[in-house]
């Protein structure tokens, strides 16, 4: 039976890391790698939408993931998201990913057209057989993709013996319990959105990727931790409370990932630079809840991490 405990916990989706001329800084990189060592998470989901990978060439995505590896290698899980429109250019990063060691590759499917689902399930394999001794996880996000993984295109991939697993972020977790019975225990879910944590672990993910966990990593730390040991009112508090500041960090005019980038500065002490063009920048207007977003995190810490 495969062993999937290396995948299991709380994996933050990695951020894209700028210098200040609004170029990959392989130093930053390799900060953010340790913050996360430090933090105690189970591994990093790099280069998928949390490290705006729409927005990087191929080489600024190679530069990502060798700085990641130079310092996370044995120490944490590395998931690496490849996908691109092109299936040459997910090839080429899928088989870098594997150079380096990588635990697993991702890939959204193609987007912009809407393809049959056996086109989808081509291009997912091709992507693996370029990286043929690497465990591949499905990407569900139909909500930014425009196509839903669907359980007949499910089972169809649960042939590739490289597939482990699925990171569904759908908003319905009846998808998670749907994929989490058609994968069986030799294969994973990871739950996706941020929001419903709690609700996804409940329902069958036995992981989470997120895109705000790096924020607060010690809250997802304790949030499952809670749903580990059955303590669920208090898991149901917490979860309100993550909510609260996910909407907090959605709520103005920058772009999420500059939101929690000015967040690790404020509660961290050091910069990753701004989110890429075109997502937007913070303005002066965002400042009073940004700052309030990452004084509720320091608040909640106190409150719930003892």
């Amino acid at each position: 039976m495969r062993d999937l405990t290396k995948y299991e916990g709380v994996i933050p989706a990695f951020y894209a890391c700028y210098d200040e001329q609004g170029e990959i800084s392989p130093e930053r990189v390799q900060k953010l790698t340790q913050y996360f060592i430090d933090k105690g998470v189970k591994g990093v989901y790099v280069n998928g939408s949390s490290g705006e990978c729409i927005y990087q060439s191929i080489e600024d995505r190679k530069i990502v993931l060798e700085n990641v590896m130079e310092v996370a290698k044995d120490k944490l899980t590395v998931i690496a998201h490849v996908a691109c429109n092109s299936v040459k250019d997910s090839m080429i990063l899928a088989k870098h990913a594997e150079d380096l060691g990588v635990d697993s590759i991702a890939a959204i499917p193609p987007i912009y057209f809407h393809l049959p689902e056996y086109s989808i399930a081509e291009y997912w394999n091709s992507i693996s057989a370029a990286a043929p001794n690497t465990d591949f996880i499905i990407y569900n996000i139909p909500q930014l993709a425009g196509v839903a993984l669907t359980p007949s295109l499910y089972a169809e991939m649960l042939k590739n013996p490289n597939v482990i697993g699925v990171k569904n972020s759908s908003v319905s977790v009846q998808d998670i319990q749907t994929f989490a019975v058609l994968g069986g225990e030799e294969h994973i879910v990871f739950n996706g959105p941020d929001e419903q944590f709690l609700g996804g672990r409940v329902m069958g993910a036995r992981a989470g990727i997120g895109g705000t966990y790096g924020v607060m990593p010690e809250l997802f730390l304790q949030l499952n931790r809670l749903i580990e040991t059955k303590k669920l009112t208090v898991a149901k508090e917490l979860q309100n409370t993550i909510n609260e500041i996910i909407t907090l960090m959605v709520s103005g005019h920058g772009n999420m990932y500059s939101v929690v980038k000015e967040i690790l500065r404020i509660n961290e002490g050091f910069s990753i630079g701004d989110a890429r063009s075109p997502l937007a920048s913070i303005n002066d207007d965002d400042r009073e809840t940004v700052q309030k977003a990452a004084e509720l995190i320091q608040a909640t810490k106190q409150k719930f991490c003892h």
